[in-house]
């Protein structure tokens, strides 16, 4: 029987944990503030922001949201990055990219510093991931570790193959898997013999940007498939996996609503978290 990893349970022990963790910090008198900037009308970003703003309040992080115009300069943004970066209250500053083309997204990620940079997209941050040794991880690759571990689910000694190479998910997704001695392939566009690879997995992360990508014939009979895609189409929301197809060779899946999606922001709480334990050096 195929389990499927329901995204939303962890998630909700995730933010629980969270809503303890900030609580305790204020009763020693230290408040958990994250900033999120937006700069332009992308209505996904907008949707995401909203749902970060809810969570923090749920959480008792306070939320300082900057809604900027699609115009804004980079002179503009980098001054009130600058203003956040030195404002004691908030402990974790999000850019919501994408930004418009005008403005240079990676001197605006560098302008962050590492302390605040919840989204661990700064160099600095990066360097650390590389090397095992960091305090945030972005958002998306934490959660799937961390649904990985609630449900029991070791990496070490097993074939994980992840399709992507992105800063945001795939690289970041192999080195984690790596750090907990998995073995590790990262496919992309130029992988040859990728359904090969695919099938010879024990965990098979798909992070492709393409729906239903991922067939039934790519996947070992009793692999744990994780799907970090999310598409909208005319029969509604859907994912990189083909999971109707594919979830009954599984012994674990992730489902398109409901399984990747909801741990991203709940790790974006667990990073602002802390950040506030880190700038007031207060340890777990």
């Amino acid at each position: 029987m195929t389990r499927i990893i329901d995204g939303k349970v962890i998630s909700a022990a995730v933010k629980d944990r969270v809503k303890e963790g900030v609580a305790e910090l204020n009763k020693k008198g230290v408040t958990v503030g994250l900033a999120v900037i937006i700069v332009g009308e992308d209505p996904a970003s907008k949707v995401y922001v909203a749902n970060k703003k809810k969570a923090c309040e749920a959480l008792g992080i306070i939320s300082e949201e900057y809604a900027l115009p699609e115009n804004t300069t980079e002179e503009e943004l980098l001054a009130l990055i600058d203003e956040l970066n030195n404002k004691k209250s908030i402990n974790g500053i999000l850019c919501q990219l994408p930004l418009p083309k005008h403005l240079n997204e990676k001197l605006i990620i560098n302008s962050i510093l590492p302390e605040k940079d919840v989204d661990a997209f700064h160099p600095h941050n990066v360097g650390r991931i590389m090397i095992g040794d960091y305090d945030f991880v972005p958002c998306t690759p934490a959660g799937i570790m961390e649904m990985l571990a609630f449900e029991g689910i070791e990496a070490e000694g097993k074939t994980c193959v992840v399709i992507g190479r992105s800063n945001i998910v795939g690289k970041p997704m192999g080195m984690l898997l790596l750090h907990k001695n998995g073995t590790v392939t990262i496919c992309h566009s130029r992988t040859q013999n990728l359904k090969e690879i695919c099938k010879g997995a024990d965990i098979l992360v798909a992070a492709v940007g393409k729906p239903g990508f991922v067939t039934a014939d790519m996947v070992k009979e009793g692999a744990v498939v994780i799907d970090v895609g999310i598409h909208r189409t005319e029969n509604g929301l859907c994912g990189d996996v083909d999971f109707e197809g594919v979830k009954d060779k599984c012994s674990a899946i992730t489902p398109v609503p409901g399984g990747v999606g909801p741990m991203t922001i709940a790790m974006l709480m667990q990073n602002t978290l802390t950040a506030a334990k880190k700038q007031n050096k207060i340890g777990d």
